[in-house]
């Protein structure tokens, strides 16, 4: 037997709960996972409201890191003693956990399974959008949204790596500090702000080209409206709830705008381009040419704690559930 948080019911945060569970065995083309840490992300909270259906009882988490203890038959990408960390897959929140060995990426050395767990699924979803969904340019004007949070923090200073000029939206004067240190160039505290406002006053009417939103309900409109014609608005979150449904004339009245959401597993679909992806965040992580905020670690059995945090908008980076590391 093993430890594992478990959601039988969905709800709030004391759903989860810390429990005896079966030690999982690999299956064909399967690692099993010693996970020592396990990222926070709102796709948990999502999977644990029952926002985003998912089949009762589970175990959330959808990144983790530690070491191979076990494969399965066919599995060639990597070996029991292994360093690995993974996203994309559901059930991080356990002691052990089976994971299709393709989605497994080795951590090199100099990097822990803290830091490796916290740059898996933010890392990628920030790589991808700005390099991918929006190509950013030097020149182009970007507001991100949540700037201090996880995914903002490091999108923040990708842009940044890219040439473009970043506003970011933050809710307090600590979050503010850590978003200008990422380096943004215009902080826009939302709780005294308009942004929309201070966007257009910035940009003398015209608006950003590319507005990457995690918020959701509470942004989206503003956000189509901080637009230059034929800006992109690049929906990858909900934090405040599902945009409610779009008339598309909207986009042409609006300046022939463009709407997308997009998701990591599309963008990290192939065993190559995931690589590719967090191959290239652990070499700027070592390089030092990109920093991640770690708010806190927790134990694995806080994982109510965690999510109270996370919902309540109380973390700066990323909160991370160990085991050990």
């Amino acid at each position: 037997m093993s430890k594992a948080i478990r959601v039988h019911k969905t709800g709030g945060p004391d759903s989860l709960h810390w429990e005896d569970v079966p030690s999982p065995e690999p299956g064909n083309d399967e690692a099993i996972v010693r996970i020592e840490a396990a990222g926070v992300n709102f796709i948990d909270v999502y999977h644990r409201t029952g926002s985003y259906p998912i089949e009762i009882p589970f175990t959330p988490g959808m990144e983790g890191a530690g070491v191979v203890a076990s494969v399965g038959q066919g599995v060639t990408e990597v070996s029991p003693g292994d360093r690995v960390a993974y996203a994309m897959n559901i059930g991080s929140y356990q002691e052990f956990a089976a994971v299709p060995a393709w989605k497994l990426v080795v951590i090199p050395d100099g990097v822990s399974s803290s830091l490796a767990s916290a740059i898996m699924l933010q890392g990628m979803t920030a790589h991808y959008l700005c390099h991918d969904t929006f190509p950013l340019k030097p020149g182009h004007l970007a507001l991100v949204h949540a700037a201090a949070g996880g995914v903002g923090l490091l999108l923040v200073q990708m842009a940044k790596k890219l040439g473009a000029r970043v506003f970011g939206t933050v809710s307090t004067e600590a979050k503010a500090e850590a978003a200008k240190r990422a380096g943004a160039d215009v902080i826009i505290r939302y709780t005294d702000e308009d942004f929309e406002a201070v966007v257009k006053e910035y940009t003398r009417g015209e608006g950003v080209d590319v507005i990457y939103d995690s918020v959701g309900k509470s942004t989206y409109e503003k956000s189509l409206e901080s637009l230059k014609p034929r800006g992109m608005l690049v929906l990858y979150g909900q934090s405040s709830g599902k945009v409610p449904p779009l008339d598309v004339s909207i986009l042409a009245q609006k300046g022939s705008l463009f709407l997308t959401r997009p998701t990591l597993g599309n963008y990290a679909a192939t065993r190559g381009e995931l690589l590719d992806r967090a191959r290239t965040l652990f070499q700027w992580m070592n390089d030092g040419e990109l920093k991640v905020t770690i708010d806190r670690k927790l134990p694995m059995a806080k994982a109510a704690e965690a999510h109270q945090l996370l919902e309540g908008r109380q973390t700066t980076g990323k909160l991370v559930l160990i085991t050990e590391d």
